[in-house]
């Protein structure tokens, strides 16, 4: 395999270089029509070593391939950025525009969420007045009531001493209502209001109280009905009991409306807003679509779980969605100019495929084919993005309405333009990219490579850990690679339901098992790793994402290292010197064959294997 990605960088080389000579067999460019091909290139670069620079043909004294030109006088006039081919190059590289254009742009946010209760329709009901509960007419959770159905019948002294007390002051009323004395009516009178006014602040309804009044004879039990209609949630009233003033006897909720409460991560937040329509379906009831309106965003982040809670109101005549039950929600969210969630558009955002910039660390680059030129004439130019929506990127600045932006063969551009030792993605200041091979070459056999003295291991004392703890910290690592291989495949949401399984299982990792100097040093890992798990999850794009995962494969390898894990796989170590803007990042990986996580698509075997750790389940529990 090595030998035959050798093979493919070769070729690869020698045809760019005979791209850039314009598709012929001769060694200088084209030239315009009619003019002579008398002026031979001064200068002469390795398509592999840009840095080499001679002024003569000849061999690379690197690599030993041959040399191409370097640049043609009729070049010196185009810009930094700026690469002229030849008709025939351009067909040859398969170099193909898109027109940068304002379009809609949508993302459909995956998300997950339960059904709860409406907490606007939950009542609770309590003992207007004190006594014992002597009979239930509903007596088990889950029962239906409706609005005035009756719950209880509670026995009542004092319930009976106020009857009492409005009979005899209706009596007294009534004999006093011949007297010629108005003071005394009015007197008995206001009595009479007063004990009625008692009855109704212990609950009692004006025909219970004109009931009474009809009879002529006080009642020892109450009756008190349920004031809604709903389902009983919560029961506590028990028959027998004696409940003083206040005490809560049952809970009824009305379901007719719930709540989808769905725990959002930070990176989902900048996506939702309140009004949002929410589409959502539940196992329950297959077949189904549910919608609601977000009407709640809890402004305060919950710090264990770094999740905000969101209410989507739901309509629910029939009551079938049941509290409790789990539902996949689907947010589709239309995006602005700026790349903000919005209901309304003004103006729709500029947009350009997704794979038309070459995206490396904080920068993007993307080719622009000049208007009006005689030959195809191509320019690179720095642009910010905005957030990916499905197949496009918003153009934040950088780009205008109109122009033909590359979509395939940008990095065809790029590489000519490191061989001509101009500014680009890989060498931003211009001259030589940093010296990397891309495991396409190698002047060492595999003797020679192994002779090769390899970065030394970590000076850090190894532990004894118990099983548990192996166990444990293996799952912080097979949550870690399925992160490194969605974003070796260019798959965000992967990555993203990844970085959260990160945060769970780091967060699993007992530390009490550890004792003494070991506790210790997991704790200072635990702190390096929570910090790059935290960036995952909080980050709104696949860049972002990117960037989080450097700051987690060193010191995840130096915990390896330093506890072991419970598995039979070998991890790997790689190494890519053109990550983090040439800074170089490190991730681990199983396979042997590179999978670059920093770079995807664009350069999925970009880097090279450092080093390697088997730590085999028998050998762990020696340890």
């Amino acid at each position: 395999m090595r030998r035959v990605i050798i093979i493919i960088g070769v070729i690869a080389a020698f045809g760019l270089g005979f791209l850039l000579r314009g598709g012929g067999g001769s060694a200088t460019p084209d030239l315009e029509p009619g003019r002579h091909a008398t002026a031979e290139p001064t200068i002469w670069t390795c398509s592999m070593h840009p840095q080499i620079k001679l002024p003569k043909p000849g061999k690379c004294p690197i690599c030993f391939m041959d040399l191409i030109p370097l640049a043609s006088s009729q070049d010196e006039e185009l810009g930094p950025r700026t690469l002229k081919l030849s008709k025939s190059a351009a067909a040859l590289a398969d170099i193909r525009t898109t027109e940068v254009v304002r379009g809609s742009a949508r993302t459909d946010l995956a998300l997950i969420g339960r059904i709860g209760y409406d907490e606007t329709l939950q009542r609770t009901i309590s003992s207007w007045i004190a006594g014992r509960i002597d009979t239930l007419f509903v007596d088990f959770t889950g029962d239906v009531v409706k609005r005035g159905e009756p719950l209880v019948s509670v026995y009542s002294p004092a319930l009976y001493s106020a009857q009492t007390e409005l009979l005899s002051s209706l009596e007294a009323a009534q004999q006093l209502a011949a007297s010629s004395d108005p003071l005394l009516r009015r007197s008995a009178t206001a009595t009479v209001a007063s004990a009625r006014q008692r009855l109704k602040l212990w609950g009692l309804e004006d025909r219970q109280i004109a009931a009474i009044e009809q009879r002529g004879t006080p009642a020892d039990h109450i009756r008190i009905p349920s004031p809604v209609a709903g389902v009983v949630v919560h029961k506590q009233a028990i028959e027998g009991k004696y409940v003083q003033t206040g005490a809560p006897l049952y809970t009824v909720a009305d379901l007719s409306r719930v709540w989808l409460i769905i725990d959002a991560y930070e990176s989902d937040l900048p996506w939702l807003r309140l009004g949002q329509d929410v589409d959502f379906t539940v196992s329950s009831l297959p077949g189904r679509t549910f919608n609601g309106k977000i009407v709640f965003i809890d402004p305060v982040l919950d710090s264990r779980t770094r999740t905000a809670e969101v209410r989507v109101e739901v309509p629910n005549p029939d009551g079938g969605l049941k509290p409790g039950l789990f539902a996949d929600a689907t947010v589709s969210a239309r995006l602005d100019a700026m790349g903000k969630p919005t209901g309304t558009l003004d103006t729709e955002p500029l947009v350009i495929p997704a794979s038309a910039p070459l995206i490396t660390g904080k920068r993007a680059v993307v080719y622009v084919k000049e208007p009006d030129t005689e030959k195809p004439t191509f320019s690179g130019r720095e642009v910010v993005l905005g957030p990916r929506a499905d197949d496009k990127y918003i153009v934040l600045s950088g780009l205008r309405e109109g122009e033909m932006v590359v979509t395939h063969g940008a990095f065809k551009l790029d590489s000519a333009l490191q061989i001509q030792a101009k500014p680009s993605m890989m060498s931003p200041g211009g001259g030589p990219p940093p010296a990397h091979n891309h495991g396409a070459m190698s002047s060492m056999d595999d003797k020679q490579a192994a002779k090769t003295p390899t970065a030394p291991e970590s000076a850090d004392e190894s532990f004894t850990a118990p099983q548990a703890f192996l166990g444990q910290l293996g799952g912080v690592l097979d949550a870690y690679l399925d992160v490194q291989k969605a974003l070796a495949n260019d798959d965000d949401g992967a990555a993203r339901a990844a970085g959260h399984t990160l945060n769970t299982a780091l967060e699993a990792v007992d530390m009490s098992l550890l004792t003494g100097q070991a506790h210790l040093a997991w704790m200072r890992d635990l702190k390096i790793l929570n910090k790059g798990a935290a960036g995952l999850s909080a980050a709104t794009d696949i860049e972002g994402r990117r960037r989080a995962l450097l700051e987690l494969g060193p010191p995840l390898w130096e915990a390896l290292e330093r506890f072991g894990y419970r598995s039979d796989h070998t991890v790997r170590k790689f190494h890519c010197p053109m990550a983090d803007d040439n800074r170089g990042g490190d991730w681990l990986q199983l396979e042997s064959v590179t999978a670059n996580p920093f770079f995807g698509a664009a350069m999925p075997r970009c880097g090279s294997q450092t080093d390697s750790l088997t730590t085999t389940a028998s050998a762990a529990a020696q340890r």
